[in-house]
């Protein structure tokens, strides 16, 4: 049998288990032990460091204009959300019209400025330093990996669940293996043979996979990731089927928010879920006058949610679930000489879902270049950050996971946190 790193299988979920056996009915005793119809939580990264100043937009900012005189977004197009508590006038995108319908139902909570000091302008670092919550420790497990830990044992082999290719930093746990399945309809293990010999095949595997020596930890390690495994296949599956109640959009983004919440219906016993969409380091065309590449991304991102949230709350379910979304870092406040924007410092968070206090966190900043500018950094070339981050986590873990998160997160961060649910 070939060997696999715990980081191999993670990654690679039951396809990393390739002996060739069959993937028939399999359902261990704890499969929903940990609670169908619990809450959820749905992790929303932006891969590449979204522009927070095209997602929201300080329209009536001057220095908005002047710095960003061919992406800038026309004041007439901006989908008005009302405005922070300093009375700087907000809105969304003009894709964004789902978000600014949840956002006036009270289920949307935007939070500017977020972000950490001496941000890392780094996509490998930043998405690290997200992902484990601990600037000073960006190789470390993740902070939700280190939530998945703390749930008492045996922990439902489906406790966390990637919809990516492989499993990021955020859910990498000390004792979790958290699969990574991009494809309902491909997570499998194959045979070539018949169904009754796969059959066969498949309950070996189980039975090999049971031996647990203590005295060989690192064998006990692997056999357990394969029954656990394998002890999601059935489940899995079921999803496959699922018929939403409306019709998610045909991309990526869109598929997994399906899968998602085909899960979330079915009441598998998943806690966590990561979701992502990329495309968003936008060195160069980002559009001119609100049009073109950016909108397109904000078209993929906003409809894919107006309908995962649509879909949920026809299902009855929306109240146990919350979207969380971000990205590794904001980009320059001023625009680049290929109507693009460069690396950046604070970005924006939402949260969305039917316990979330809706509405706008935090302050805006003035985009006025001035060095003197507090609410700007780096000669004024970029936004400062108000609200750190690990602030927004611990409000999620404390108000909706139930956890602890001055222990998860190795601080106490409670003081700063939004109460957005």
């Amino acid at each position: 049998m070939a060997k696999f790193s715990r980081r191999e299988f993670i990654r690679d979920g039951v396809t990393a288990f390739t002996v060739s056996f069959a993937a028939p009915a399999f359902l261990n005793d704890i499969a929903l032990a940990q609670g169908a119809r619990s809450r959820s939580l749905v992790v929303v990264y932006l891969g590449g460091g979204n522009d927070a100043l095209s997602t929201v937009i300080p329209y009536q900012d001057p220095f908005y204009y002047s710095r960003r005189p061919a992406i800038a977004v026309p004041a007439g197009q901006v989908l008005q959300i009302g405005s922070d508590a300093n009375r700087r006038a907000l809105g969304l995108h003009p894709r964004l019209t789902g978000l600014r319908e949840i956002f006036n139902q009270g289920r949307l909570a935007v939070i500017q400025r977020t972000g950490y000091v001496n941000s890392s302008r780094s996509h490998f670092e930043g998405t690290d330093i997200w992902g484990t919550a601990d600037p000073g420790s960006p190789s470390g497990v993740g902070w939700l990996g280190r939530y998945l830990d703390t749930l008492p044992s045996p922990v439902d082999a489906l406790a966390g669940w990637a919809t990516t290719n492989e499993t990021p930093r955020a859910l990498i746990s000390r004792t979790v293996p958290v699969p990574s399945i991009p494809n309902v309809a491909t997570y499998s293990l194959s045979s070539p043979n018949g169904a009754a010999e796969a059959l066969n095949e498949r309950n070996a595997a189980a039975r090999m996979a049971s031996y647990t020596p203590p005295s060989r930890p690192q064998l006990s390690f692997v056999n357990g990731s394969v029954r656990g495994a394998l002890n999601t296949l059935d489940r899995v599956a079921s999803i496959n089927s699922y018929a939403p109640s409306l019709t998610y959009p045909n991309n990526g983004f869109g598929l997994a928010l399906r899968a998602v919440a085909g899960s979330i219906v079915r009441g598998i016993g998943t806690r966590v879920y990561w979701v992502q969409t990329g495309g968003f380091d936008t060195h160069s065309g980002q559009g001119n006058a609100g049009a073109g590449g950016y909108a397109t991304l904000m078209g993929t991102f906003g409809d894919g949610l107006l309908a995962f949230h649509n879909d949920l709350r026809n299902q009855g379910l929306l109240n146990d679930t919350l979207v969380l979304q971000f990205s590794e870092f904001g980009r320059r406040i001023s625009e680049n000489g290929s109507q693009g924007t460069d690396h950046g410092a604070a970005g924006v968070m939402m949260a969305m879902g039917g316990g979330v206090r809706g509405g706008i966190y935090g302050t805006a900043p003035s985009l006025d270049p001035n060095p003197s500018n507090p609410t700007l950094e780096n000669n004024g070339g970029d936004v400062r950050y108000e609200t750190d981050f690990r602030s927004v986590y611990a409000s999620v873990l404390d108000g909706w996971l139930g956890a602890d998160s001055v222990a998860i997160l190795g601080g106490n961060f409670r003081a700063g946190a939004p109460a957005i649910v």
